[in-house]
């Protein structure tokens, strides 16, 4: 959850709480408040409990960071420096599973995939999917070929019809001069010799 999500699910426990205060039943609380019953009757309970207090946020979830700021600061040091400075020579792409690792070696540290995505949005980078492509890719070879292809194709190439060799348009009624003298179907009840 955002930090903006997180202070208005609290104002909003906070408004449950001004509401309990006037002897409002949970399920009209949930009512007024758009908020699902099960969460006002669960307010009501810490309300009754704890007061006011009981409602007020106890800060974001979740684990907590396991690297000390310093250690943070490092880190961010480290992703600046990029891939090939710490043995990434074949792209210079950050991935989660690669700043996991990086993690891992400079910190004695074990991350998850996801928990080093995370790690890295809250320092502000981003983690990229790195192209695929094959290894033994040569460069040289597949420019020659794309330059051989555009010349072959330009010679194979037929050239279009002009422009104005064609036209398109409605078909209009022949004239009755222009018709057969002998209608479809005219000999039809005649025999067949």
């Amino acid at each position: 959850m955002t930090a903006a999500g997180r202070r208005r699910r609290e104002s909003v426990r906070m408004q449950a709480a001004e509401l309990f205060e006037q002897e409002i039943k949970p399920p009209e609380v949930a009512r007024r408040l758009r908020v699902s019953p099960k969460s006002a009757y669960q307010w009501h309970q810490l309300w009754r409990d704890g007061g006011v207090r009981a409602l007020a946020s106890r800060g974001p979830s979740g684990s907590r960071c396991r690297l000390s700021p310093r250690c943070l600061e490092k880190l961010a040091a480290y992703l600046d420096e990029g891939p090939a400075a710490h043995g990434w020579v074949e792209d210079q792409v950050w991935t989660a599973a690669r700043v996991a690792t990086l993690i891992g070696r400079k910190f004695h540290v074990s991350y998850s995939v996801s928990g080093a995505t995370r790690l890295m949005h809250r320092l502000g980078f981003s983690a990229q999917v790195p192209a695929r492509r094959v290894a033994e890719r040569d460069e040289q070879a597949v420019t020659a070929w794309k330059e051989w292809k555009e010349v072959t194709w330009a010679e194979v190439k037929e050239p279009g019809r002009p422009a104005g060799a064609t036209s398109a348009s409605r078909m209009k009624q022949g004239s009755p001069e222009s018709r057969p003298e002998v209608e479809p179907g005219a000999g039809a009840g005649a025999p067949r010799s």
